[in-house]
């Protein structure tokens, strides 16, 4: 039994004056997990706590689940009855599977463009462009999903609702960044198991949308669907969709993975700097003196891995893996992105490493399940206390008829007091 943590007062933090929203609300989260996680291992029986989860993970190695690999995939990408592309590598049907076969169903939160020329301008433009991630990127996400979904990872999914155009800037890359960063040495610090990062970046733009139109003082408008659509002022010209942000959402999904890969592979990530990732107006509160004894403690491992002869220079302390996900709401930006794999001969979605879909646009029959049976991603599902467990279980068997580990994601939201009412019943289905 775990013993019950001590309890700790809350602190409040103010951050400086000109911080921006977001940036405050990123680090209130950091600090909030942070104070968490480390009051849950400030006990003496750590140690044991430790021990315990080592021997149920060991455990659960004795007879370990099957799972891809990013370098062999699993047995159904040379299955027979795949000639012909029949069967997607997850055993989804393809008959009558295209990029562009979602066009023929009914098709939810899309926005209204004034002019289809445009659009398709626009669209052709994003066609004829570099995809933003690789099919073998998406591949090492499945293989870590699946090491997780067999109980031996935790997945760390966090970023922005929805980016904008307007708060791009490096630095906020680079702070929420951090915050994952400093997040995910906690959690392995403390349950030492792997950490599989997501971020909600590099394509979040789009916002689903309750109504088509917005009523403010008796002037209607088309609602706010996010930058990569339209503007959020309430005026005529700013809430026109406008195909030509469809470019610019691409262009600056591209800058923020050009700066995320640099982070991860170009040393900001390493475990030689775990001490510099405090966000710096966090220095002098309780939360950042929590996080640097943590730091300290981390440091202490590395110099005595050092003395062992242990090679500080190992990839795996210098570098780490960092995946972009969003819900791919835009159907024509999605299927622009959308290209076959040259090693596997399977479509996957180039616009993230992981896409999702909403309760508002996971209709069995609708255009956004078309477009996710065919692409070989691992993707997700929100689900939330009004969802059906039999509806669930459909899709989850249409998507993946095969099951095949870390292909699905099950992303729950339904608030902490929902969750162990519907969470549960949801698990049974």
């Amino acid at each position: 039994t775990r013993p019950a943590p001590p309890r700790r007062r809350r602190d409040t933090h103010a951050a400086p004056e000109g911080l921006d929203r977001s940036i405050r609300l990123r680090a209130a989260m950091a600090a909030m997990t942070l104070g968490s996680v480390a009051t849950r291992y400030a006990s003496s029986n750590t140690t044991a706590l430790r021990s315990s989860r080592r021997a149920v993970r060991r455990a659960r190695a004795v007879a370990p689940r099957a799972v891809i690999s990013s370098s062999k995939p699993d047995a159904l990408y040379t299955a027979g009855d795949r000639a012909g592309k029949q069967i997607s590598a997850t055993g989804a049907s393809l008959k009558d599977w295209a990029p562009d076969s979602w066009q023929a169903r009914e098709a939810l939160q899309q926005p209204n463009y004034e002019s289809k020329e445009t659009l398709d301008a626009a669209l052709d433009e994003i066609a004829n462009r570099p995809p933003l991630v690789f099919a073998g990127e998406a591949r090492n996400l499945q293989a870590q999903l699946a090491n997780a979904a067999a109980g031996n990872a935790f997945v760390l999914f966090g970023g922005d609702c929805a980016e904008s155009f307007a708060e791009f800037r490096a630095d906020n890359v680079r702070d929420t960044y951090r915050v994952l960063l400093q997040m995910s040495v906690v959690l392995m610090y403390g349950a030492g198991i792997p950490v599989v990062k997501l971020g909600r970046m590099a394509g979040q733009f789009a916002k689903p949308r309750s109504e088509d139109l917005e009523t403010i003082n008796g002037v209607t408008l088309p609602s706010y669907r996010g930058d990569n659509i339209n503007g959020c002022d309430f005026t005529e010209a700013a809430r026109r969709p406008d195909p030509q942000r469809l470019l610019r959402a691409y262009d600056q999904s591209c800058s923020t993975l050009n700066l995320l890969r640099a982070f991860s592979q170009g040393g900001y990530a390493s475990m030689q700097r775990v001490s510099k990732w405090n966000l710096d107006f966090m220095e002098d509160s309780e939360r950042g003196a929590e996080y640097r004894k943590l730091a300290s403690n981390v440091d202490a491992a590395i110099t005595f891995m050092n003395a062992c002869g242990i090679d500080e220079d190992n990839p795996a302390m210098k570098s780490t893996d960092f995946f972009t996900a969003h819900e791919a709401l835009h159907l024509g930006y999605e299927e622009k992105l959308t290209r076959l794999d040259s090693t596997t001969e399977e479509y996957y979605g180039c616009s993230a490493h992981f896409l999702w879909c909403g309760e508002r646009t996971r209709q069995p029959e609708g255009a956004h399940m078309e477009y996710f049976r065919g692409i070989s991603n691992p993707i997700g599902i929100k689900i939330s206390d009004k969802s059906d467990g039999d509806g669930v279980v459909s899709l989850v068997k249409s998507l993946n008829p095969e099951n095949v580990p870390g292909r699905i994601t099950l992303i729950s939201r339904m608030g902490a007091e929902k969750l162990r009412v519907h969470l549960p019943r949801l698990i049974q289905s």
